[in-house]
């Protein structure tokens, strides 16, 4: 789940939970500073693990963590590729099934079988046979809805991609830009899964037609356009639709006092694609056996029971429990839209231009 609302709540997340059992944040090549008892995690800016967590870690297993971070997700992948002769860590995460295909093919990673695989179910391991990636968190894009702008209209919110062309929700949808944003593309890939290479296109122009708003990113879109997410009523945000998470209910009442009986917002569950991020041993990492370590440690229960409150995403690990927050606030998404990697690695690029040209001109 790309960068996500995860980037944008970084900030509160890290003020309320903490983040500070990093060795070391921001660029550098990687070396660590401490010899090979130094592990380094490459990834986008909405990586957050709590201090207890990553102490475990270190207390297994010797190796201090140093993350270095770069940008959103498909910046940091990006970056990876370019920099894979001279990689700047020892392992990447946060690479996602939109941009998956990219990464693999240009040899970022190495293959590792990670410990506690078995525990990881088999329709979130894309590259099984190779073992070059290794699943860690799923999420869903979807359409998230204001509840009591919907309340206070008397009018149902939208649940499909079909409803959202409706004249009654003409001017009330915000997405983020397919070419800068992960959410963004996610949306566009579910509704190429919904209405297939002939029919998505003829879609896109009925959106268009019916008023979506296009801005660069999801923080623009959550935070400043969505009116109901609590920072967009701040802002006066006046779209009562915004492409975003299933997970951001939760994350809306996290810390309310007294909890109320349901989330400020909801989720149209039939808009929704299911986004699997990844970790990956660098090819030509310098701390090989460390790099292996934290890939088996990021699989394991104490980092995926940890995950969901601080980076708004659901474990890989089966056995992992989800906290309070998420079972009674989150939505759980029974069929969400998917595309094959294979399909996305032929025709993301061809899909992306053509959308551009339809939606942006």
């Amino acid at each position: 789940m790309n960068t996500n609302l995860r980037r944008a709540l970084s900030a509160a997340l890290v003020t309320a939970l903490g983040a500070g059992g990093l060795a070391a944040c921001g660029g550098g090549d990687g070396s660590g500073g401490d010899g090979d008892k130094t592990v380094t995690l490459v990834s986008h800016d909405s990586f957050v693990a709590s201090d207890a967590v990553l102490a475990e870690f270190t207390k297994e297993t010797g190796y201090k963590v140093k993350v270095v971070k770069g940008g959103d997700a498909g910046a940091a992948v990006n970056q990876a590729i370019l920099s894979k002769n001279h990689p700047q860590g020892d392992v990447f995460f946060g690479v996602d099934n939109t941009l998956l295909s990219r990464a693999l093919d240009k040899g970022l990673f190495a293959s590792y079988e990670a410990k506690g695989l078995d525990r990881v179910p088999g329709a979130l391991q894309l590259d099984s046979s190779r073992h070059r990636v290794t699943p860690v968190d799923y999420g869903d894009i979807c359409v998230n809805y204001d509840r009591a702008y919907f309340a206070d209209k008397k009018l149902a919110p939208p649940q499909s991609f079909a409803d959202l062309v409706k004249p009654e929700y003409k001017n009330l949808l915000v997405t983020e830009n397919v070419k800068t944003s992960s959410p963004g593309l996610a949306f566009q890939l579910g509704t190429i899964a919904a209405f297939g290479e002939d029919g998505w296109q003829d879609y896109w122009k009925k959106l268009k037609d019916n008023g979506v708003e296009v801005v660069d990113g999801w923080e623009q879109a959550y935070n400043s356009r969505f009116s109901g997410s609590a920072t967009g009523r701040k802002a006066k945000g006046d779209k009562p639709l915004v492409v975003s998470y299933a997970s951001s209910p939760p994350a809306e009442v996290m810390g309310a006092e007294p909890a109320p009986e349901e989330a400020p917002t909801g989720v149209a569950t039939g808009t929704c694609f299911r986004q699997i991020e990844f970790a990956g041993l660098l090819s030509g990492a310098k701390n090989t056996e460390g790099g292996k370590a934290l890939i088996d440690f990021l699989v394991g229960k104490k980092f995926q029971e940890d995950m969901p409150l601080q980076m708004f995403v659901n474990p890989a690990n089966q056995d992992a429990r989800l906290p309070e927050l998420f079972t009674r606030y989150g939505v759980k998404v029974e069929k969400p839209a998917t595309l094959d990697k294979e399909r996305i690695a032929e025709h993301r690029d061809e899909w992306i231009k053509t959308w551009s040209s339809l939606v942006l001109k």
